[in-house]
């Protein structure tokens, strides 16, 4: 009869853990996406510096994002004249986008392939200074411009440089 009971025992302590052990608990967990409008640029004019000189000495044209044009360099008013490249940015109304510019553009005189190089600066309609990030108005757009400095060496070739440069935004 003790044997019995042990057995019973073991069957009842068995029962009840194992139904402790199959108890299981869900958890309801909520899931989202959002999706935004596709981000685009689109240029409105291309970065030119304009005509100058640079002499014996060479030295810098710098071009505002403002298109003020100043310099240690010659600088003349004859053609082409100098204007800042220029975009319009679209995308999801009231989001800020980040502009990446390359560090430097070198711009190259064919045949001879001398060269010069640009120090870019980007200036959104939305931002109060020079700077790298805007934000897209109620109508989902902005634009920014660009310029910078260019450095002409010391008796630099005359001649047409041209040169090509990538702008990327992407949302913040």
């Amino acid at each position: 009869m003790k044997k019995s009971i042990i057995v019973i025992a073991a069957i009842f302590m068995t029962a009840f853990t194992s139904n402790v052990m199959a108890q299981g608990v869900t958890e309801n967990t909520a899931a989202s996406a959002k999706i935004v409008t596709p981000i685009q640029i689109t240029e409105t004019s291309a970065l030119n510096f304009g005509t100058m000189s640079g002499g014996v000495a060479g030295g810098t044209c710098i071009l505002s994002t403002s298109g003020v044009r100043t310099g240690t360099v010659n600088l003349t008013n004859n053609a082409p004249l100098a204007s800042n490249a220029a975009y319009t940015v679209n995308g999801q109304i009231s989001s800020t986008y980040a502009i990446t510019l390359p560090s430097t553009i070198t711009v190259i005189k064919p045949i001879t392939l001398e060269t010069m190089t640009i120090i870019p600066i980007a200036r959104t309609a939305s931002a109060a200074v020079d700077g790298v990030t805007g934000t897209l108005n109620n109508g989902g757009t902005d634009t920014f411009t660009v310029g910078g400095t260019l450095t002409v060496g010391a008796n630099q070739a005359s001649g047409s440089y041209s040169g090509t440069f990538d702008v990327t935004v992407n949302y913040n």
